[in-house]
């Protein structure tokens, strides 16, 4: 009962913020992810008070499964963008500003973080500096789609944006993989070339397969249904699904198998977009049921932020340091490889700017560089946690307004301000 009462309390609380924020012109999503941190367990929820917010981590925890299911619609509806005709267009320019704009990231916060190592050798060792920069790569799809539904964005930015930000999951995933297994090294003495080299390049592969695979089954099983509400309930069923053969992990002699749950989901959407007549209308129902899972997906997000990472004035030195150079990587990385590939020049002077929003699959790599353990562990989590904290607050307005900028986002047109003004106005004297 109280899981229940605390995601109503979640729902609504989130759905009345975005009436405030509004006025200041902020993106829904931020409204979530304050209104996460309210009801969290270091604001509403301290007090104890059951069902009023979450009173612990343990509480939110509990929640894990809707975050799960999210992020597997949000990178579903991700792969949806990757039809074959946008892709003859951008995929050459959104491949190449993928990779070199994360890569650029990860080593300008290597540089800057093994320069702080110099300064304060006992502070920071090297493997967690090398593991930062790492996991500096990754860009949040969450919260960049959000603000690109929310606003109805269309246009050349957003064309290549969806794509650059899938790419930027395999691109994360192979350089934290090479870069966790040397601080693993760095700290035992042992080599490892199967967990650096093999098992990155294995997830990947296998997790396009599996999504590839389920989107075969999934456009040959709507096939049997000639209801849209049959076929939109089989597809919900099908990421469901996914998402839970995407969490299975074993291993085969001394290779550790495992899958991504983002690059497992974006694919299927990517195949089914791609195989099934039916995809564009099946997609514009399922974004109706999924628009209430979003919202408590941001505010669980923001209900997790640990606001006591801002207590030590060294996570806050090196984790400012840590947004900096990455912001900067980002976006120069963007603006270089987007002008080598001539693309439009709105997207050399904005792409960069929406790519800064960071949090689950930061939080991911995070969860599994805690393995190195003591200090280093600790360290990284804080680090990652800060400017996850800063990123999710500031990156999807960042977005909302290099989008505006570049002309995706358009203004309400007059004419449809007033009808919506007519029609409240009608409804109020009923």
């Amino acid at each position: 009962m109280t899981s229940l009462l605390s995601l109503g309390v979640a729902l609504i609380a989130g759905l009345i913020m975005t009436r405030f924020t509004k006025k200041l012109k902020l993106p829904a999503v931020t409204a979530y992810l304050i209104t996460g941190i309210l009801i969290g367990p270091y604001c509403l929820g301290a007090l104890g008070v059951e069902g009023l917010g979450f009173t612990s981590m343990e509480a939110v925890e509990r929640l894990d499964v809707i975050s799960d299911v999210a992020l597997g619609f949000i990178a579903f509806a991700i792969g949806n963008e990757f039809r074959l005709s946008q892709l003859k267009e951008t995929g050459r320019q959104a491949t190449v500003v993928g990779i070199v704009q994360g890569l650029l990231a990860a080593l300008l916060v290597d540089a800057a973080l093994l320069g702080l190592h110099c300064a304060m050798p006992d502070k920071l060792p090297v493997p967690a500096a090398i593991t930062l920069g790492a996991i500096a790569t990754a860009t949040a799809p969450a919260a960049t789609l959000m603000v690109i539904r929310q606003y109805k964005a269309k246009g050349k930015v957003t064309d290549i944006l969806l794509p650059v930000v899938a790419l930027d999951d395999a691109v994360g995933l192979v350089v934290f993989a090479i870069s966790f297994g040397v601080a693993k090294a760095m700290l035992s003495g042992a080599f490892n070339v199967i967990s650096i080299v093999l098992e990155p390049i294995l997830e990947i592969v296998l997790s396009l397969g599996l999504g590839a695979l389920m989107g075969v089954l999934l456009t040959q099983m709507e096939r049997f249904f000639n209801s849209n509400s049959n076929r939109l309930s089989l597809t919900i069923g099908f990421v469901i699904l996914t998402v839970a053969l995407s969490m299975l992990n074993f291993r085969v002699g001394q290779v550790h198998v495992g899958f991504s749950s983002l690059l497992v989901c974006m694919m299927l959407g990517t195949v089914f977009c791609n195989l099934c007549p039916l995809s564009a209308d099946l997609m514009e129902k399922s974004d109706r049921w999924t628009a209430p899972l979003f919202t408590l997906f941001f505010v669980i997000s923001g209900a997790e932020l640990e606001l006591g990472v801002f207590g030590d004035m060294l996570v806050v030195l090196i984790g400012v340091v840590y947004i900096l150079t990455r912001s900067v990587g980002k976006y120069v990385g963007a603006y270089i490889s987007a002008k080598a590939t001539h693309c439009d020049p709105n997207v050399v002077k904005y792409l960069g700017i929406t790519l800064l929003p960071q949090a689950g699959v930061a939080l991911g790599m995070c969860i599994t560089a805690m393995e190195l353990g003591g200090a280093e562990g600790s360290l990284i989590r804080n680090i990652t946690l800060f400017a996850v904290l800063i990123y999710e607050i500031l990156g999807p307005m960042f977005t909302k307004i290099a989008l505006t900028a570049a002309g995706d986002i358009q203004p309400m047109d007059e004419e449809v301000r007033n009808r919506r003004a007519i029609k409240l106005q009608s409804a109020g004297r009923e």
